[in-house]
């Protein structure tokens, strides 16, 4: 169709029908889809808004959460180092001789029993043999009881330095003239239950009096 030849009303008719087709075609290829973009992207404001909302009422007690994670990790510590998660044999036999050493008794042998396995944690005993003055065995007890591992003391035997056999001990030494008694027990530490409970004992250990 030649504009050219139209009247001037059909003309002005003509070119408005262009307008509106072109607007028209405009609107669904380009501003439809803006819009639809536009309403997908309000729905997920929408959605980030409410979580962010639901997130804000947990804000005052986020300090609160901190300090509780902190106080479960530090109890963890302790308990780590009250039942420690590996077998360390050698660390607990230094461990009792140097409480025997401050108590003032010595330590003779110790002879590794079998490991007792429980539900959720190991046993390690050590039959443990010992002399010295009486009263300073009891203060060896006393402080086996206050470390802050966990050492269990059971079967104990005692017996005067005259009479060693009595307390079931191993060997007769030259006891110094200010030690009384001769003792045998079992002492008795533990450690977490994911070890290996066939692990090797450690070998029984004879330290000489020094």
């Amino acid at each position: 169709m030649n504009l050219g030849e139209l009247s001037g009303v059909k003309r002005l008719g003509a070119l408005v029908l262009m307008a509106v087709l072109g607007t028209g075609a405009l609107y669904y290829t380009v501003f439809k889809s803006q819009r639809d973009q536009n309403a997908q992207a309000q729905i997920k404001l929408q959605a980030k808004l409410r979580e962010n909302a639901e997130l804000e009422a947990y804000r005052p007690k986020l300090a609160d959460m901190e300090r509780q994670l902190a106080n479960l990790k530090q109890q963890m510590e302790i308990e780590r180092r009250i039942v420690p998660d590996e077998k360390e044999v050698d660390d607990f036999m230094r461990l009792v001789s140097a409480e025997a050493s401050k108590a003032g008794v010595w330590v003779r042998r110790y002879t590794s029993r079998p490991y007792v396995t429980k539900d959720f944690y190991t046993e390690v005993p050590f039959e443990v043999e010992f002399d010295g003055p009486y009263y300073s065995m009891l203060g060896f007890f006393d402080r086996l009881g206050k470390v802050e591992r966990i050492v269990n003391v059971s079967n104990l035997l005692v017996a005067s330095t005259s009479k060693p056999a009595d307390a079931k001990a191993k060997h007769t030494y030259q006891y110094a003239p200010g030690e009384s008694v001769v003792a045998t027990c079992v002492t008795t530490t533990y450690f977490s239950h994911d070890l290996d409970p066939g692990a090797a004992a450690a070998k029984p250990a004879t330290p000489g009096k020094k």
